[in-house]
């Protein structure tokens, strides 16, 4: 059965692989990002499955609960909603300027935020739907490396937690996408390893976990069994792992 799906950041490397995958099994797509050409070329690369576009700047809060609305009003109907946008940060920046750790944590929390609100408020009224939101496993657990970037996903995942069960009643799931490293141009200059997933795949695990109407996923699947050790690794002994806590 074809979906409208809306796909907020449409422009990231996964994002794209995800519309892609959604045009190509016949859903109907509403495509936001703040690049205008990389979201045409989004746009042409998805064809006929696009019944919609807009260009938007996330980072301005006070414009969101207007763009949701402006984009339910045109479509009246959205049975699923990705919102996939979001940026690393300089985490040296962030430790010696707020202004750098602000714009790391509205990025990748208070624009999610400020997003949620009117989508959750617009599903809940017609009494179904899926979210899914994109975050990181470096929500997990803060590191020396990334923590701005990691707390900023970290509550993210509470704040998704508390949403998911105002909605369940409702009949709309929400779903964490806890996401390990993917090899994309966010982390071009980020030395790879094995636990760097492709973008397709991660895209196609994405949708599946969405589909599944998944409470948490982490995509890759692996990082599931990774994770709770890094999690629940003491303290004392994490601070003297330099592979753990190192830069």
């Amino acid at each position: 059965m074809k979906e409208r799906v809306l796909v907020i950041g449409a422009t990231s490397a996964i994002a794209a692989e995800v519309a892609a995958q959604h045009a190509a099994r016949g859903d109907q797509l509403f495509l936001v990002g703040r690049n205008p050409d990389k979201l045409d070329a989004i746009v042409r690369r998805c064809g006929d499955a696009v019944i919609g576009s807009r260009t938007a700047d996330l980072a301005l809060l006070a414009d969101n609960a207007a763009l949701i609305d402006e984009i339910f009003t045109k479509l009246g109907t959205i049975d699923r909603v990705l919102i996939a946008h979001g940026e690393l940060g300089d985490q040296l920046a962030s430790e010696r300027s707020f202004a750098d750790a602000s714009a790391t944590l509205v990025a990748n929390f208070t624009s999610v935020v400020s997003l949620l609100i009117p989508i959750a408020n617009q599903l809940e009224a017609a009494r179904g739907g899926r979210i899914g939101v994109i975050t990181s496993v470096a929500g997990d657990r803060g590191r020396p490396r990334n923590y701005t970037y990691g707390a900023a996903k970290g509550a993210l995942h509470i704040y998704l937690q508390g949403l998911r069960t105002r909605l369940y009643a409702a009949g709309v799931a929400v779903t964490t996408l806890k996401l390990g490293p993917v090899e994309t141009p966010m982390t071009k200059d980020h030395t790879k390893h094995a636990l760097f997933g492709k973008a397709p795949l991660v895209a196609a695990g994405v949708i599946a976990a969405m589909d599944a109407r998944t409470a948490e996923a982490y995509v890759p699947s692996f990082w599931r069994l990774i994770m709770p050790i890094v999690k629940h690794t003491p303290e004392l002994l994490f601070q003297r792992l330099p592979f753990l806590s190192g830069r």
